[in-house]
């Protein structure tokens, strides 16, 4: 993809910067419960994404209810208790990081959530993929820059240690919601994903202040605004300008932008809050920020350890960079099947170059953005689903020549 970086890009990654990392500030101004207001996030999230949803995607939502891509046939379970596994770890994430921001500073928790690629690029290892020199590299600065950056911490103890480990915990619980998305949004829109994510996110959330006896309601002003604040900025402006310029810019250079919310944050926080950062924990933030910045401009050295040839698909593993792009027949056909037919996913493969790494996900704070990336490998076959009736049939309307 190349990047078109005019003016009004350029405004937008600014827009997209400034407004993410109003996030944990205003959750640590607010004096309401971190839980009630995690639950506020997501149903806020859910009261701005169902309308979208039902005006970019209308027709999909209304075969959804209708039963007509058989979302709950056999096969299909299993993507579904992905996408609820999915869901907790969001509302594990929202209510990690938003306690945090309450019990260390703003720094330390935006930093320490910031490492959600680390954690990441530990559970693809954990699946089987070989991570790159690079990679690791980035790995032990990041580990060494938060071990650096909560030494003072450490050492006192106290609230604002478990606010260090509860950001950290934070990041481990995005990067889990990442990788269980992975696995079950494979037939789903983005839109209606994310919809269904921030929806049964803030269920689970409501049940937990039920069950804990947290107050949903009564809030003073400054709640108030920082809910309010909560849904213009990151929730709208956030995500609506990161859709925009990633249609325009590749989503490895967003994921590394998206790394200023760390002083934009403090910044904020120390401006009108009056948080000042520990000058100690200074070179550790920054060590933090390299290391995730080299992990997420990695992606490109990853590589399957299992070879794609040992899944009998018929469908020979994806090259490095694809010779041509797929072009349409010229003969016109028509497709008649009762069924969703397989797409070969090089057709997709292809309509990517090679600066951008295919493998980039790109998320801030559980939001998925709509353009974000998954590619996945062809499924082994006792995992595909088994397709009953008629088979495909093309019919040829074109003239003989």
């Amino acid at each position: 993809m190349k990047s078109r970086l005019d003016p009004l890009t350029v405004a937008a990654m600014a827009v997209t910067v400034v407004s993410i990392s109003a996030t944990a500030p205003l959750t640590a101004a607010a004096t309401a419960s971190p839980l009630a207001m995690a639950f506020w996030r997501n149903c806020l999230g859910f009261a701005v994404l169902g309308p979208f949803l039902l005006l970019l995607r209308r027709r999909e939502v209304v075969r959804v209810v209708r039963g007509e891509r058989g979302v709950l046939r056999r096969e299909q379970w299993r993507p579904l208790v992905f996408g609820f596994l999915a869901a907790t770890a969001l509302a594990l994430h929202f209510a990690a990081f938003m306690t945090s921001t309450r019990l260390t500073s703003v720094a330390m928790s935006t930093a320490l959530v910031a490492t959600q690629p680390v954690w990441q690029a530990l559970i693809a290892a954990g699946q089987g993929v070989r991570a790159s020199r690079r990679t690791w590299t980035g790995l032990t600065l990041a580990v060494v820059g938060a071990a650096a950056a909560a030494g003072l911490d450490i050492r006192s103890g106290g609230t604002a240690l478990v606010g260090d480990l509860l950001a950290l915990a934070g990041a481990l619980a995005q990067a889990g919601y990442t990788a269980l998305s992975e696995r079950s949004r494979a037939d789903v829109s983005t839109p209606l994903y994310s919809t269904f994510t921030s929806l049964v996110c803030g269920l689970e959330l409501l049940l937990v202040c039920w069950f804990a006896d947290i107050s949903l309601t009564g809030f003073d002003r400054a709640t108030h605004l920082s809910l309010l604040g909560l849904l213009i900025l990151p929730q709208i402006l956030g995500l609506g300008s990161l859709n925009f310029v990633l249609g325009r810019a590749s989503a490895t250079t967003m994921s590394v932008l998206l790394l200023l919310e760390t002083p934009v944050a403090a910044l904020a926080a120390w401006w009108f809050m009056g948080q000042n950062i520990n000058p100690a924990t200074v070179p550790g933030l920054l060590l933090i920020i390299v290391g995730v910045t080299v992990v997420v401009t990695s992606g490109s050295g990853e590589h399957a350890t299992d070879p794609l040839d040992a899944y009998d698909v018929g469908i020979p593993p994806y090259p490095a960079h694809t010779p041509y792009i797929a072009q349409l027949p010229s003969v016109p056909q028509q497709v008649t099947s009762r069924h969703r037919s397989f797409r070969d996913p090089r057709v997709a493969w292809a309509s990517h170059s090679g600066d951008e790494s295919p493998t980039v996900t790109l998320t801030y704070h559980g939001a998925g953005a709509f353009d974000t990336l998954y590619m996945r490998r062809p499924t082994p076959p006792d995992e595909r689903p088994s397709i009953d009736g008629p088979t495909l049939m093309l019919t040829n309307r074109g003239r003989r020549k």
